[in-house]
């Protein structure tokens, strides 16, 4: 539980945090945390030490140009003296992060408790916590914690149980979105002891907090500084295997491949009537440094709102360390009945390119069960002697579970069969009603014969035109039509007649 934030303390970050709302919407905010109890005494009185150009190097790659950034030193907070402790606010511009941090950290020195020589514990819960909640203001950020990973609140030396505290933080905290752990050989000297190794972690909070550190450490910029492999702490219930297609062998019209980016692509032809495919792929372990001891294995696929299940060669898988890649065959069939006929106006439109249908495959771990891997408890061993933190890295009891998605994208390529039919026959169309339209409007000539005389009468279809005697009197009305002409109102006695 985290103690009250004295005021002081309260009032620093707060204006923190209005700097991190200022950044803009899509910038990630930053806060550093910089452990500065007793524990980290080589750390600061070796004159060899890294450990400040670390830091300076790590917020040199990782904020941006246009992201806030919060550098603050922690111990435990204690009445007058406060922790965190603000060292430096910025919104970085330009390069100059790193310079402006490593000025702040020149004079950052062990801390020590109120009135006394003794020099300050740390407690990790409740810098993190700090951060999150008061710097970041419960918004989206990302928190870093530099630390020796010792825990031990009040001169603590139930180091095991604090950790314990720490890491139940890490697994169940809601707003905890994405946690990585690097550890680091840093052997420094002391006046009092010495350390080999330092640990920094990367806290992720939000959903938008996660996306922005899965994007840093794709970019590599984290790994211009520290060249250790991430070890992943949460979440160990998602994205815990990553699929590779190997080798596909597929049915008549249809050719599988591999998009940018790892999605499986499916090229058919709309004539298929069986577009289904047997593909061996690699599963790969992606939760360094987990292996997954045992799970069973179910794959679905989810393609225009229909879901079918992927028959697997194996439903098991067992002893699979990270980065280690297992064969594993596999039949899946597309929904032939959601793919749009070849007259549809969805085809139409896509003649001579590909209609594309979004879709995804599902893989489901079950009744997973997760150990430590023995070369990361052996670093961990060496760089913290000691420390019983391998045995904490254990994940929750409550996560059995976990699921990986490939995204599947079916392109049904048309051709310009349909769309060339359909264009002669609306030409068709055109020119018959063009000449509907002229011989509508073409006059029609009439042979009318009234009281012997033969008139000669033009009129275009549609129009009705009086007929007139010798005397000037109406006798009749000639209607013409597309199909001739008609004597309309004949006068009683009158001579009028069609023709000669």
């Amino acid at each position: 539980m985290m103690p009250i934030l004295r005021p002081v303390l309260v009032r620093v970050l707060a204006a923190l945090a209005l700097l991190c709302a200022a950044a803009g919407a899509h910038a990630t905010p930053h806060v550093i945390l910089v452990q500065n109890s007793g524990w980290m005494e080589p750390f600061y009185s070796d004159p060899q030490s890294p450990f400040k150009p670390l830091v300076g190097a790590l917020a040199g790659a990782v904020v941006q140009p246009g992201e806030a950034l919060v550098l603050a030193s922690f111990n435990q907070s204690l009445p007058g003296a406060p922790s965190p402790k603000a060292l430096l606010s910025l919104k970085a511009e330009g390069d100059t992060v790193r310079r402006r941090v490593n000025a702040a950290l020149a004079g950052l020195d062990m801390a020590r408790k109120p009135n006394s020589t003794a020099l300050a514990d740390t407690d990790l819960g409740e810098a993190v916590q700090a951060a999150m909640n008061v710097a970041l203001a419960g918004k989206p950020g990302i928190v870093w914690l530099v630390t020796n990973n010792r825990n031990s609140p009040n001169n603590d030396q139930a180091t095991a149980a604090r950790n314990r505290e720490f890491y139940a933080l890490i697994h169940r905290g809601a707003a905890i979105d994405r946690v990585v752990a690097f550890p680091l050989r840093m052997p420094v000297q002391g006046r009092h002891y010495r350390a080999n190794g330092l640990m920094v972690y990367a806290f992720a909070v939000g959903a938008e907090g996660g996306r922005a550190l899965d994007a840093l450490l794709a970019s590599g910029r984290i790994a211009r500084v520290i060249t250790e492999r991430p070890a992943r702490l949460k979440p160990l219930d998602r994205d815990t295997v990553r699929l590779a297609p190997v080798q596909v062998e597929a049915a008549p019209g249809v050719a599988f491949s591999q998009a940018p980016g790892g999605a499986l692509r499916a090229d058919v032809d709309p004539d298929a009537r069986t577009p289904r495919a047997s593909v061996r792929w690699n599963l790969e372990n992606t939760i360094y440094p987990y292996t997954i001891a045992s799970a069973t294995l179910g794959a679905r696929s989810v393609l225009a709102g229909e879901t079918r299940a992927i028959a697997l060669a194996s439903s098991r898988v067992n002893g699979l360390a990270p980065g280690q890649p297992l064969p594993l065959g596999s039949t899946m069939q597309l929904p032939v009945a959601q793919l749009p006929d070849k007259w549809s106006l969805a085809a139409l439109k896509s003649a001579g390119s590909a209609y594309v249908l979004p879709g995804r495959i599902e893989l489901h771990l079950a009744q997973q069960r997760l150990v430590l891997s023995q070369a990361f408890r052996e670093r961990m061993a060496a760089l913290f002697p000691g420390d019983p933190l391998p045995e904490i890295f254990t994940p929750p009891a409550t996560i059995q579970a976990s699921n990986a998605v490939l995204p599947l994208e079916v392109r049904v390529h048309y051709g310009m069969g349909p769309l060339a039919a359909l264009g002669g026959l609306a030409a068709a169309l055109l020119a018959a009603a063009a000449a509907g339209a002229w011989a509508y409007g073409r006059p029609r000539v009439a042979q009318v014969t009234v009281e012997d005389e033969l008139r000669t009468m033009r009129g275009r279809p549609g129009t009705v035109q009086p007929v007139y005697d010798k005397a000037g009197t109406q006798v009749a009305l000639l209607k013409t039509t597309l199909f001739g002409h008609q004597l309309l109102d004949l006068r009683e006695g009158a001579q009028v007649r069609l023709g000669r």
